[in-house]
């Protein structure tokens, strides 16, 4: 069976080349988590995979739900992913469209985990090297790891920067191992 994500990328890829065509990501954002909460809901879970409910039924019940919240496109795109039966996958579409969206705006996510919470200061310092090495501009999110002990990991894409007393400590061990 193949990975939900790559079932999910033609279809990201598509509304991607879509918004930029019609410059309007922001609109297809809305309309694609608008879309994800809708799939998510647990009385629709049970719809997506009832064999009594038919395509059209489907199509129509999330299309009423969206209701002018989606433009023609995006009630079009909802029809393809029903059709197809992969609107299951919707999570995953919306997740790789943000992906392309940000690379194409320039825009990189970074997460920092650190032994206790940084302040203002300390994240616009990380936010500045990352946006300085990376030339792209940074969207910086916190969260607090009890078991670093100390510093920090930093996650930019697919970079890791381990920064933390833990990872120091392991580095060390291989080293002497």
């Amino acid at each position: 069976m193949l990975e939900k994500t790559t079932i999910a990328r033609p279809y990201a890829q598509a509304v991607f080349e879509l918004a930029r065509e019609s410059d309007n990501a922001a609109e297809w954002s809305d309309a694609l988590d608008l879309l994800q909460r809708i799939v998510a809901d647990e009385r629709m879970q049970l719809l997506l995979n009832n064999p009594k409910v038919s395509h059209q039924q489907l199509q129509d019940l999330v299309i009423e739900i969206a209701a002018d919240n989606f433009s023609q496109q995006a009630k079009n795109f909802t029809r393809v992913l029903v059709s197809a039966a992969r609107l299951q996958f919707a999570p995953q579409i919306v997740q790789l469209f943000e992906a392309m969206r940000a690379d194409a705006e320039g825009i990189v996510d970074v997460e920092v985990s650190s032994a206790y919470a940084l302040d203002q200061a300390q994240q616009d310092a990380i936010a500045n090297g990352i946006s300085a090495r990376l030339g792209k501009k940074v969207h910086i999110s916190t969260t607090v790891d009890e078991n670093l002990i100390g510093g920090a990991i930093i996650r930019a894409g697919d970079s890791v920067i381990d920064a933390s007393l833990r990872g120091r400590l392991t580095e060390l061990s291989n080293d002497l191992i």
